[in-house]
């Protein structure tokens, strides 16, 4: 049974992930806008006569950019195959942290249901959620940082891209120019988001079916499954954009192998000047189309996964 709820999860995951990439690619894109030319550093003596011999940040406008202009733009400059920049780190990333994450939930909710009412409270499939979520996001954490880096190094000038040729080479560059621990990097904020989102869209996507099926306002079967998925992808996609913003911050940040200063000190440190250099709402840059994103991939995901449960039943 453990191993099953293994098999069906990472299926669902690859299909789903691999479906919705260049919605995610938008979102990444989208969360990092403005970052590089929000906040410039002044030398006090362009500044104000009596300032602290410190570097000064000064608030520059940042032209608003919308997910379908910005899609637009991405293949006029740079091709329509790059709307699948990073493919490759997706179908590693899905293969490694989702088929664990819905594995564990699987393995952790059949084990603490009730055997008699053969129900499960809302609590303990959350703490499912995190459990499973948490561990899942420490395994994929490497492709995760690929994923991010090649999704958006379009955007970089042409002298300061890596142009890796796929999730293996970002990997083993990364790895050798940075460090292996940087293969970790932005770890923490991963599995921080991992554990909201796998709590909020697997937990919320059974209540919501079971909610349907017992209200009787709809059967268990395809209408009712898109129906509970789309709502719980919105679910997801509120809880986690703020960590899910920071995080591809982080995981995109340049690191001087020479020991330069990084531009952000860790995940706090992010926020901080995120928020200062763009206002609070930079948090939630991207919602539009994390929320266009989290709709089709729990849909697909949930539908795919019902399927091939189906499927394997007889296994």
């Amino acid at each position: 049974m453990g191993v099953k709820s293994f098999v069906e999860g990472g299926i669902a995951s690859v299909v789903a992930g691999c479906s919705t990439h260049p919605l995610d690619l938008i979102k990444v894109r989208l969360q990092l806008h403005g970052e590089a030319s929000a906040v410039t550093l002044l030398r006090p003596a362009l500044a104000f006569h009596n300032s602290p011999p410190a570097f000064l940040e000064t608030t520059h406008s940042v032209p608003k950019v919308g997910p379908i202009s910005l899609g637009i733009n991405l293949v006029k400059t740079e091709g329509a195959a790059a709307l699948f920049s990073g493919v490759s780190a997706t179908l590693l990333r899905q293969t490694l942290y989702s088929t664990t994450r819905m594995g564990l939930y699987e393995v952790l909710k059949n084990k603490w249901t009730d055997p008699e009412s053969r129900k499960l409270s809302l609590t303990r499939k959350i703490a499912a959620g995190l459990v499973g979520g948490g561990i899942g996001a420490a395994v994929g954490n490497p492709a995760d940082v690929a994923m991010v880096r090649m999704q958006a190094d379009g955007r970089l000038p042409v002298s300061e891209r890596r142009n890796y040729a796929g999730v293996g080479d970002a990997i083993k560059r990364m790895a050798k120019q940075e460090g292996v621990v940087s293969l970790w990097r932005g770890s923490a904020l991963t599995i921080n988001r991992a554990m909201i989102v796998t709590a909020a869209q697997l937990a919320s996507y059974d209540q919501f079916k079971e909610g349907i099926v017992e209200s009787g306002a709809m059967k268990d079967g395809l209408g009712t499954h898109v129906v509970a998925s789309f709502a719980a992808g919105i679910v997801a996609a509120v809880a986690s954009n703020p960590v899910d913003v920071i995080k591809t911050r982080v995981m995109n940040m340049k690191v001087d192998a020479r020991g330069g200063e990084a531009q952000y000190k860790g995940a706090w440190d992010c926020a901080v000047k995120t928020v200062r250099a763009e206002g609070p709402m930079a948090l939630y840059k991207g919602f539009v189309p994390t929320v266009c994103r989290q709709g089709p991939f729990t849909v697909v995901l949930f539908v795919t996964l019902e399927q091939v449960k189906k499927l394997l039943r007889d296994f």
